[in-house]
C-alpha cells in the first residue's frame, strides 16, 4: 500500500509525496476488501473520485470515504487536500469529483448565503440537503461529528478565572478587561459567525488592542502555555485533549453546528446507489470523540493522515486487509 504524507505548516498545505491529490489525483491502492461494509462489492466497475479540503481531519476522511470504496470494489481517485473550501464542493457538483464530507454549518452559511444559521443540527442538515438538491449534490445522513468553534483555556487559567461558558468569559470581560486576551485566526476575527457576531451576542466588548490574530496551529501552543487566557479552537481537534484545554461551553448556542456528512454528484449516486449503505454505518459511528482521537494522531503524534483513516477502518471491522 502507498502511503502518504501531507504536512500543514504556516497554513499552507506542502506535499511529502505525489499521492495527496491536489490537482490530477492519483489512485488509491489500499490492499483492501469488504468487513461489515462492502459485502459483495456492490461497485465494482465504478471509477470514483474523493475529494477533501486540505486540513487534517478533511484528509482523514477523504481517505475514509475512498478506502471503504475501494473495499467495495471501485477503483478510486485520491483528489484530497484541496487548497480553501470553495475548491471540494465546485470539484463535486460540477462532475470533477463523486464525494466528499462536508460540514452543515459551512455549506448553509458560506456556500448558500445565508446569514443565521439553524441551531437544531437535523433541521440544519435538512435545510442544507433540500436547498443543494437544486445543485445537483445529494446529502446522505450526517454524523454527530460537530467541528464548530470554541474557546479554550489552560489549566491554570481555568483555576484562576473560574469560566465554564461564554455567558461567563462576557462577565469576566466587564468586571475585569484586563483578565481576557484572545488568540484567534484571521477568518475567525472577521466571519459574522465568528468573532464579531459572538461578540454581539454575549455582549463582549473585548478591546482590538487585547485580540491577537494568529495561524491555528500556534493558537493552541499559546493557549497552552497560557500566553493568551483564552484561544479559538475547533471542536474536534485532538490537540484540545493533548493540551488539557479546558472548552468554554456556548451556552447561547450562537456557533453553527457543522456536522461532518457524505455529500455525493446526483447522478453518481443514480448510477451507483450502494453508496449510501456503504457510508451510512462508518457516518453513523463519527462522532466528536472519535475526531478528536484521530486528529490527534496526526497533529499530535505525526501519522499519516491515510493510514490512520485505514487503521480505524480495519479496527472497527468495516474492512479487511488483504
Amino acid at each position: 500500500m502507498r502511503r502518504r504524507m501531507c504536512l500543514l505548516l504556516a497554513g499552507g498545505l506542502l506535499t511529502a509525496a505525489s499521492g495527496c491529490g491536489l490537482t490530477s489525483g492519483s489512485p488509491m491502492v489500499d490492499d483492501v476488501r469488504p468487513g461489515s461494509i462492502g459485502r459483495g462489492e456492490p461497485l465494482e466497475g465504478a471509477d470514483l473520485t474523493v475529494t477533501s479540503k486540505s486540513f487534517t481531519e478533511q484528509l482523514i476522511l477523504g481517505a475514509i470515504m475512498g478506502i471503504a470504496f475501494e473495499a467495495a470494489g471501485a477503483e478510486v481517485l485520491d483528489r484530497t487536500g484541496i487548497q480553501g473550501s470553495i475548491g471540494s464542493r465546485e470539484a463535486v457538483r460540477s462532475g470533477d469529483a463523486d464525494a466528499v464530507y462536508e460540514y452543515t454549518g459551512t455549506a448553509w452559511i458560506t456556500y448558500l448565503g445565508n446569514k443565521e444559521p439553524i441551531p437544531d443540527p437535523r433541521r440544519q442538515w435538512q435545510a442544507v440537503r433540500d436547498a443543494d438538491r437544486k445543485n445537483g449534490l445529494t446529502w446522505l445522513e450526517p454524523s454527530t461529528l460537530n467541528n464548530t468553534y470554541a474557546l479554550a483555556m489552560n489549566q491554570a487559567n481555568f483555576r484562576e478565572y473560574g469560566t465554564k461558558t461564554l455567558s461567563d468569559v462576557a462577565a469576566l470581560a466587564k468586571k475585569d478587561p484586563g483578565a481576557v486576551t484572545l488568540c484567534v485566526e484571521g477568518e475567525f476575527a472577521n466571519r459574522e459567525d465568528g468573532l464579531p457576531g459572538m461578540q454581539k451576542e454575549y455582549g463582549m466588548n473585548i478591546p482590538a488592542a487585547r485580540i491577537t490574530q494568529m495561524d491555528t496551529g500556534i493558537i493552541y501552543t499559546q493557549a497552552a502555555k497560557g500566553s493568551c487566557v483564552y484561544g479559538e479552537v475547533f471542536t474536534t481537534d485532538g490537540r484540545v485533549k493533548s493540551m488539557n484545554l479546558v472548552v468554554m461551553a456556548d451556552d447561547k448556542k450562537f456557533f453553527p453546528n457543522y456536522n461532518a456528512a457524505p455529500v455525493i454528484n446526483t447522478k453518481t449516486l443514480k448510477e451507483w446507489p450502494a453508496i449510501t449503505d456503504i457510508l451510512a454505518p462508518i457516518t453513523a459511528k463519527l462522532n466528536n470523540d472519535v475526531a478528536r482521537e484521530l486528529n490527534a494522531k496526526v497533529d499530535v503524534d505525526g501519522e499519516d493522515p491515510h493510514q490512520v483513516a485505514l487503521d480505524w477502518l480495519v479496527a472497527e471491522g468495516f474492512v479487511k486487509e488483504g
